[in-house]
């Protein structure tokens, strides 16, 4: 007998080789029908892979990701053995589960696919996941893998297989399908009810654009058809929403070819709305105590060296900037830290000067591959609202909570009311990937599960996600429609002072080490506006919208009143346009809704006359005449009253 510890720390005893598919059906026939995969000893498992000595076993459903992973990963087989039946001779590269269903890599090998077939795919996979395959684990010698693949002209996988130590290489069958693969997998593919290709798109092999490009064909599954129909719904949503379209529409920003890709060039209503955003944080890390920095945008090769930056990052994001002066290279500046790390070190410090809170709004660089560029979410340059706090030992915690305050307080006032907490630790098993010695480490990773639990914030802790240099602490919120994103993020670092050979006379008048802690409330300027316009669909809150008022005369006649009543809600701060296009008051109405003006006021002879204005609120119609005076004022009010609510 051996026994099996579950997630409550009960124990209970079963016999040697048992499943965790039988262990599941011990304990109830609808957790059997339910489960997708398992951990055993923190390793992933297939449900059906016996369990040989004493374990801890978790049991994932599809509401877990691991349960998630699983199914989606086994459905990149079941797509694999589809394109195989519909497109003889197809060569298959990797296909992983994503955070959103799967891809298959693929070399079409003289087949030509294309969105037509989609619907073709869908229904050969739900013919065969009709069938029920088991899907069955086996150990082969890597001479049998390449034996096997290599007899099917399948270079790409012989390729992976030579990069595995023997002993360690494992294929997964259903029915005539055979893949190369870890796992693991869910036990079967009946499971799968609902199948839908998305797209299709180029992707070297392994990321190199001088291999082979092959075909990224993406896709997703689900356990219910009504799950797909619902997921279908909510992708029409994020369209609507989609940052890169509104942006367009509503006249924010920009990318031009001949700038470069991946750089966003901002127009003037997004730097208005940026430039708010900036100064709205501003305003929190004055009351904080910040202190704001400016730094250059390059910096000498030697700083990134002595950071530990440029060893980790290597030459895709660090092409040097030769000068004239022999042997002399700068960079582009990927990160703010060195810099403000020199800054600490201009004067001898005192334990007096700490904490040393500095912020800046400083502009970064890192190469993205074209591929990978997306919008807004994913640039070459972006602008980090960056801070470092450098702070004696016993100052962490304190300095974290507050960080925390002003990461909520931003949540809140901006009203993404649903968000997640997780803690980055390092990989126990692989800590050369590390900078830094394991007092530190533990030092800094207690440091934030103690703030974590002070402040009740629940906290899920990762293994493996950690930065380099030190643990951290990442907010994921959800929008408006159900999409993670990952925004603010703090890091302890205790490794930059030492690097940088930071110090500080404390009061014993000895020198000491100074802790660091990085922290971005937004994370970076561009992906945070980029989530803001789709959290919000683009009807920013009234505050913080770059136009408030859209004053639309009925005619020109009336376009001089037009102008009066800006210039008189431009003494109260209130951001007005006037519409003085020749065209039908319907039309502007409608042109200006779809700019997501909060308010539209219409003015006409009756209006000028007893200067007034017809008040119309975005997404609410009419709310009748008003003097002008009293709609600035009521403006003001509903302004104050949302900022004095955070």
């Amino acid at each position: 007998m051996i026994n099996i510890t579950f997630p409550d720390n009960s124990v209970k005893q079963f016999e040697q080789g048992v499943t965790p598919l039988e262990i599941a059906q011990s304990l109830s026939p609808q957790l059997a029908r339910d489960v997708l995969a398992a951990s055993v000893n923190d390793q992933e498992w297939d449900l059906t892979r016996p369990i040989e000595s004493d374990a801890t076993l978790r049991l994932f459903k599809w509401d877990d990701p691991e349960g998630k992973h699983a199914f989606w990963h086994s459905s990149a087989h079941l797509l694999a053995e589809a394109l195989q039946e519909l497109f003889p001779g197809v060569k298959f590269g990797i296909g992983p589960a994503v955070e959103t269903g799967f891809y298959y890599d693929i070399a079409p090998n003289g087949n030509s696919i294309t969105a037509a077939d989609f619907p073709a795919i869908e229904a050969k996979m739900l013919e065969l996941a009709k069938r029920n395959e088991s899907i069955v684990r086996a150990d082969i010698s890597k001479a049998d893998a390449l034996k096997m693949f290599g007899e099917r002209g399948e270079t790409y996988k012989c390729e992976l297989i030579e990069e595995l130590e023997d002993g360690h290489i494992t294929t997964y069958t259903q029915g005539s399908f055979t893949d190369l693969c870890r796992g693991p997998h869910i036990p079967s593919t009946g499971v799968i009810k609902a199948a839908k290709i998305m797209n299709l798109a180029g992707a070297f092999w392994r990321g190199d654009d001088k291999r082979n490009q092959l075909v990224r064909v993406y896709g997703v599954t689900f356990p219910k058809k009504k799950m797909l129909d619902e997921y279908l719904t909510l992708l029409e949503e994020a369209k609507k929403r989609d940052h890169r379209k509104l942006g367009k529409e509503m006249e924010l920003f920009t990318f031009s070819t001949n700038v470069g890709a991946g750089l966003p060039l901002w127009l003037p209503k997004g730097a208005a709305l940026r430039d708010r955003l900036e100064q709205f944080l501003r305003k929190i890390q004055k009351k904080y105590g910040y202190q704001q920095v400016i730094t250059p945008h390059i910096g000498n090769k030697m700083l990134y060296v002595t950071s530990g930056h440029y060893a980790k990052y290597g030459k895709d994001s660090f092409q040097p900037i030769h000068t004239p002066e022999e042997g002399e290279e700068y960079m582009l500046k990927p990160m703010n830290c060195p810099h403000h790390c020199e800054i600490f070190k201009t004067y001898p410090r005192s334990y007096r000067d700490l904490p040393m809170r500095l912020a800046e709004f400083g502009t970064v660089y890192r190469y993205e591959q074209s591929g990978e560029l997306h919008g807004l979410t994913r640039v070459r340059g972006f602008t980090q609202d960056d801070a470092h706090i450098f702070c004696a030992p016993e100052q962490i915690k304190d300095e974290f909570l507050k960080v925390m305050d002003i990461i909520l307080y931003i949540f809140k006032a901006l009203k993404f009311d649903n968000y997640e907490a997780q803690i980055s630790l390092r990989d126990p098993k692989n800590k050369e990937k590390y900078i830094g010695s394991d007092e530190n480490w533990e030092l800094a990773q207690n440091a934030i599960i103690e703030a974590c639990n002070e402040k009740g914030l629940k906290a899920k802790s990762v293994e493996g996600e950690a930065a380099f240099y030190g643990p951290k602490l990442d907010f994921m919120v959800k929008d408006a429609i159900g999409r993670r994103w990952q925004l603010g993020t703090i890091q302890v670092d205790y490794n930059l002072p030492e690097r940088f050979e930071l110090e500080y006379t404390g009061n014993d008048n000895k020198k000491h080490r100074p802790v660091m802690i990085h922290r971005a409330p937004f994370g970076s300027m561009e992906r945070f506006v980029a989530v803001l316009i789709e959290h919000t669909a683009g009807k920013f809150p009234l505050w913080l919208t770059p136009d408030q008022v859209a004053i639309l005369p009925i005619s020109e006649k009336f376009n001089d009143y037009a102008h009066e009543v800006k210039q008189y809600l431009k003494r109260y701060d209130i951001r007005a346009i006037v519409d003085e296009r020749n065209e039908k008051i319907g039309r502007k109405i409608r042109d200006n809704e779809m700019k997501r003006i909060p308010y539209m006021l219409v003015v006409g002879e009756k209006e000028a006359e007893n200067k007034e204005v017809a008040v119309r609120k975005q997404g609410e119609g009419d709310k009748g005449t008003m003097k002008f005076e009293e709609f600035a004022k009521k403006m003001n009010e509903e302004v104050q009253n949302m900022i004095n609510k955070w």
